[in-house]
């Protein structure tokens, strides 16, 4: 439970600090007054004034805000330095610096486990890299490290050797499995479970990982390459989430904290690899044309300026209440399928 918190204060803090900080300094180089840049809702932790603003560390660590002067036209105490005076190209370029830093950090974070752990790559030994809550191999206490040695007295070569051989067990019948772990062997029993959403039987273990260190040019381009390929196959399977809304699995905060905290679990290299994933996601998300998001506010931009003039304000109320009820929606019906599967493993 202490490794879940922290790791999930960890990834959102810092998916949260790289989003605020891309409205931030944009806004600070469009010439906006920023009165404050928060880290976190609710009470202030700690806060303290540089200059025109006041940086503070709030208690609820699940978001944070910039609080740039004129972002509603009717309370503009910054004058013409305020977020609805400038030109409609500078609030264009605020509203999406916030997800251009979300797709900058998975860069970031790839780069440095590139440059310095290396790229992963899939071991050829029959050595567990990840056990699965709520699987057989986690019910009958096999943990990461441990070497496969028998799978039903038959000998285990290879990782592919040990997947072909669970391809042919039947989920009805205990299983004896022979494994090494720190110098002694242990046998143990389980039954494998047949696992519905990929239509195979499993046990519920991963094979391990190891490492290729590149040089810093390979790296790079190696970090750049992997985000892009990331965020193709994401935006294509949001894609098929619009085709086919019955089948999309939403994860609310109690689902990402859960999964923070087992990638915490594999090690840090995987929990840099989730915060990665997690903020290119955000970015992508954030950008839907929907109001109360980044996306829905560059649309009113674009409009203003096909319109040469900004929307009413009861028109932007209209929306943005619509668009917050919308995500409320979508996070309780999100949070109710996390607790469905807590509690009821659905």
């Amino acid at each position: 439970m202490v490794i879940t918190i922290i790791s999930t204060i960890f990834v959102f803090g810092l998916l949260v600090l790289f989003h605020e900080f891309g409205h931030f300094i944009t806004a600070k180089f469009t010439g906006m007054r920023v009165d404050e840049f928060a880290i976190g809702f609710g009470p202030k932790l700690f806060s303290k004034k540089y200059g025109e603003t006041k940086y503070s560390l709030r208690a609820l660590p699940l978001g944070g805000f910039n609080d740039i002067a004129g972002m509603d036209a009717t309370d503009n105490p910054a004058g013409e330095r305020g977020f609805c005076e400038k030109p409609v190209l500078s609030r264009m370029i605020v509203i999406l610096a916030g997800s251009f830093m979300n797709f900058v950090l998975p860069i970031i974070l790839f780069f440095g486990i590139y440059a310095t752990v290396g790229v992963g790559k899939p071991s050829v030994e029959p050595v567990i890299g990840g056990v699965i809550d709520d699987f057989p191999a986690a019910r009958a206490g096999l943990q990461v490290g441990d070497k496969i040695l028998t799978v039903d007295g038959e000998k285990v070569a290879t990782w592919e050797d040990f997947l072909n051989k669970v391809k042919t067990l039947e989920t009805e019948r205990a299983v004896t499995l022979t494994y090494e772990r720190n110098s002694q062997v242990t046998e143990i029993l389980l039954t494998p479970q047949f696992d519905e959403k990929s239509k195979r039987i499993l046990i519920g273990v991963q094979n391990s990982i190891i490492y290729e260190p590149q040089s810093i040019g390979v790296a790079f381009i190696s970090a750049v390459t992997h985000t892009k390929d990331i965020m193709i196959y994401m935006i294509n399977a949001l894609a098929d989430i619009f085709k086919a809304p019955s089948n999309a699995e939403l994860a609310g905060p109690i689902g990402i904290a859960k999964m923070a905290g087992q990638a915490a679990e594999t090690g840090l290299i995987s929990l840099l690899n989730f915060a990665a994933l997690l903020s290119l996601n955000l970015g992508i998300i954030n950008l839907l044309p929907v109001p109360a998001l980044d996306g829905g506010h560059f649309v009113n931009l674009v409009i203003e300026a096909v319109r040469g003039k900004p929307m009413s304000q009861k028109a932007l109320m209209y929306t943005q209440r619509a668009g917050m009820a919308l995500l409320l929606l979508l996070t309780l019906y999100a949070t109710t399928s996390d607790l469905a599967r807590v509690f009821f493993g659905r």
